[in-house]
């Protein structure tokens, strides 16, 4: 026989949790204790830490620790790339020649401050007087941030990582690289096609390497529908460093003008016969106490 739902006993609330006292029966554990036996109760490792909340709290404290450390960095570059890319490699020295001149012409630039492409990029913004700054992120094989790096910051989540390099960036430079590259970069298009973010230069560097793909994209993608032909647009391509940084400012620049509001010489004044006036009954006069004079240096007084 169904028991009558007024029988029931009172439902326990933690917090925003409500949990009937059935349910907590089974619960893996049994019955959860009281907070302060919790808190208290002494473990070799404390089961907090292994917790989804307090992960929830580290989450967090990634976000928190990396919108202050870089709130304040000005423009920046974010540039991938492969970690395999040795020194004197022609990638390499690729994207160290792409750091530099995007310190030159006054961007930092934001790595995954790791070896190979990264350590290339950061090192040439250094030399080229630039704010160099590493985003690195915990791996089972250890990776430590590169030597090059002024300004780093270490990440155990992906994704909080992944929004900074997103959220602090003018622009996007992708050199030649693995699995990793190809996610930001994809990740980049997706959010730009759709209207997630505003549309920043996307710039690929080494024609040949990114010409399989290219192709792949125009031949199978767009011929099966599954993009839209002003998507091929959302990147460019280019073979050198000066090409590389000279994409970025220029798309930069083009990028802060479709979203900066209009100066005053851009606003033509309406003319008289635009603007009709409005009939005494419209509009009630304000009472003397309601409206301050105006200074002659506000309206121009002849």
């Amino acid at each position: 026989m169904a028991r009558d739902p007024a029988d029931r006993p009172e439902t326990a609330r933690k917090g925003r949790v409500l949990l009937a006292p059935e349910a907590a029966e089974r619960l893996p554990g049994g019955p959860p204790r009281t907070e302060d036996q919790k808190l208290l109760r002494r473990t070799e490792r404390p089961a907090f830490l292994d917790s989804d909340p307090w992960r929830a709290l580290r989450i967090l404290a990634e976000f928190v620790e990396g919108f202050d450390a870089l709130a304040a960095i000005g423009p920046a570059v974010t540039v991938f790339g492969s970690a395999r890319a040795p020194e004197g490699e022609p990638t390499y020295e690729l994207a160290r020649a792409i750091g530099r001149g995007l310190a030159r012409a006054g961007f930092a630039v934001i790595t995954g401050g790791g070896p190979g492409v990264m350590e290339a990029a950061n090192r040439g913004c250094r030399e080229g007087g630039g704010l160099s700054i590493g985003l690195n992120i915990e791996l089972p094989h250890e990776q430590r941030l590169n030597p090059y790096v002024d300004l780093g910051i270490e990440f155990r989540y992906f994704f909080a990582r992944k929004t900074m390099f997103v959220k602090y960036a003018d622009a996007f430079v992708i050199l030649p690289g693995g699995f990793g590259t190809l996610d930001e970069l994809f990740e980049a298009l997706t959010l730009i096609q759709t209207h997630r973010i505003r549309h920043f230069p996307v710039v690929l560097v080494g024609r040949a390497y990114w010409a399989g793909l290219l192709d792949w994209l125009r031949d199978t993608l767009l011929a099966a529908g599954a993009i839209s032909p002003e998507d091929l647009d959302l990147y460019v391509v280019v073979d050198d460093a000066e090409a590389a940084v000279r994409a970025v400012v220029e798309g930069v620049a083009a990028s802060r003008s479709e979203v900066a509001p209009a100066s005053p010489s851009e606003v033509a004044p309406a003319s008289p016969s635009e603007v009709a006036p409005a009939s005494r009954s419209e509009v009630a006069p304000a009472s003397r106490s309601e409206v301050a004079p105006a200074a002659r240096s506000e309206d121009g007084g002849d």
